[in-house]
């Protein structure tokens, strides 16, 4: 099938074959039958076509991929004005615009559904890794807190890990205070928070892990409400006899927003990996969230992850859907 420029993948006879080359000019409409009937081609010149949508159009898919959609920006009803038994041809009457809406929504949704059966079917589901955290503060500079959590951070397979952390703080800046005024996460007033830690790792059918976590994060207000924080973590890992050790810098922006009377903060992230065992750079975790206070001590984390781990080969490239319960409580005097 041809039409004016464009080069389509045809049907004939329940044989799929591709057309690379046109033999009508790009001036004349060729038949609706086939292309072979060059004197039966219509007399439309190419400057009264649809000059803007008139592309050309030669691709070859993949084969991870078994579904083709063909969308028109502009829509247009065909109406028969002549042809004989095997060819026919056409002329395009424009719609009205409520129709043309009309047919604009319900081309979008079978492209959309056409999209997403094309995909391939090698693509992975997200995996789902909970997450709660306890805090305690103990005073205006010390607070604690326990943490349980679906581990697989830098690559690790599927694992739990529970331990206890504790962190001491410097005084709170003003201007970080004002910025985080509806964060329910107090150590984020503070320009410099040391931390250390404590995890025990179990996964199945493997040895458990000890680790030893120590953290140092900067907090930096920007203008227009935004904060960023740079958080640095050293992961020194026991398990049957052996070491290992990986650094991480975790890198996020975030900002309140309110709606009405209640404020949500959306953030994203980026955290790389220095790796010990392959002593190199070898995973990458990017993120995109939202923290939702609710109430005085209750925060929940939304956030969706995408690992790309180059430590082994092949590549390995993971999604994950993550949920974080936080929960904050206080024994120091406001």
């Amino acid at each position: 099938m041809g039409l004016a420029g464009w080069e389509f993948l045809v049907r004939r006879r329940d044989q799929l074959e591709w057309i690379s080359e046109s033999k009508n000019g790009p001036a004349q409409l060729p038949d609706w039958g086939d292309r072979r009937y060059s004197h039966l081609e219509t007399s439309v010149g190419k400057d009264q076509l649809q000059q803007r949508r008139v592309h050309q159009l030669r691709r070859k898919l993949s084969k991870h991929f078994f579904g083709v959609a063909v969308f028109l920006g502009w829509l247009a009803e065909m109406k028969i004005v002549g042809g004989g038994p095997k060819c026919r041809q056409w002329s395009a009457t424009p719609k009205t615009p409520r129709k043309i809406k009309l047919l604009h929504k319900t081309l979008w949704k079978w492209t959309l559904l056409v999209c997403f059966v094309s995909l391939p079917a090698r693509a992975q589901e997200p995996q789902f890794l909970p997450e709660i955290d306890a805090h305690l503060k103990l005073n205006s500079y010390i607070r604690t807190y326990l943490e349980a959590k679906d581990d697989r951070d830098g690559g690790d397979p599927d694992q739990f890990s529970i331990g206890p952390s504790i962190q001491f703080y410097l005084k709170p800046l003003i201007r970080l205070k004002k910025i985080t005024s509806f964060d329910l996460d107090d150590s984020k007033t503070r320009p410099l928070v040391l931390e250390t830690g404590y995890r025990y790792i179990t996964s199945p059918n493997t040895s458990p892990e000890n680790r030893l976590e120590t953290i140092a994060t900067f907090n930096f207000p920007l203008k227009a409400g935004f904060l960023v924080t740079d958080r640095n973590r050293a992961d020194l890992d026991w398990k049957s006899g052996g070491f290992t050790w990986r650094y991480r810098n975790k890198l996020t922006i975030e900002r309140t927003f309110a709606i009405r009377s209640y404020h949500l903060i959306p953030y994203i992230a980026a955290e790389p990996y220095y790796v010990s065992q392959y002593q190199k750079w070898s995973t990458t975790d990017l993120y995109a969230g939202c923290l939702f206070p609710v109430g005085k001590h209750v925060e929940f984390n939304t956030y969706y992850e995408h690992e790309n781990d180059t430590g082994k080969s092949p590549n390995r490239q993971q999604n994950y859907i993550g949920l974080a319960l936080y929960l904050y409580f206080s024994l120091a005097n406001k």
